[in-house]
């Protein structure tokens, strides 16, 4: 059965890398999302294998590790891996003080190490 994956806050150029990323590499479907509010709805309505999220949401450039957060406190959804998508070490580290897994940056998008990162969560 395909995998989920939801990628909360990257711009259209960013959401395709990473969708094209991803399904060129795992048998996964890739949806979007834009921030906290429709990502926790999407969390709700269907099973999600893990979760992206931008450190700067595309849409009104608020803070990603605010959708983290959000996802981790949620008794409901926090059991749901989550990645920072990020090219600072300090953001990542600040994420997974928070519960997410190690994520990967933009410049990584396509990398041995980030599809290597993504096996666990999108491998059957």
């Amino acid at each position: 059965m395909a995998k989920t994956l939801v990628d909360c806050g990257n711009c259209g150029p960013d959401f395709n890398a990473i969708r094209q990323m991803v399904t060129s590499h795992f048998d996964a479907a890739v949806l979007q999302t834009h921030g906290a509010e429709d990502t926790l709805k999407m969390l709700r309505d269907r099973k999600v294998d893990l979760v992206t999220v931008n450190r700067k949401l595309d849409r009104d450039y608020s803070d990603g590790l605010d959708v983290i957060k959000q996802i981790k406190s949620d008794p409901e959804l926090s059991e749901v891996p989550v990645m920072l998508v990020t090219n600072y070490d300090e953001h990542q580290e600040t994420a997974m003080q928070e519960g997410a897994e190690r994520g990967f940056g933009k410049l990584e998008i396509g990398s041995d190490n980030t599809i290597e990162r993504l096996k666990p969560y999108l491998l059957d």
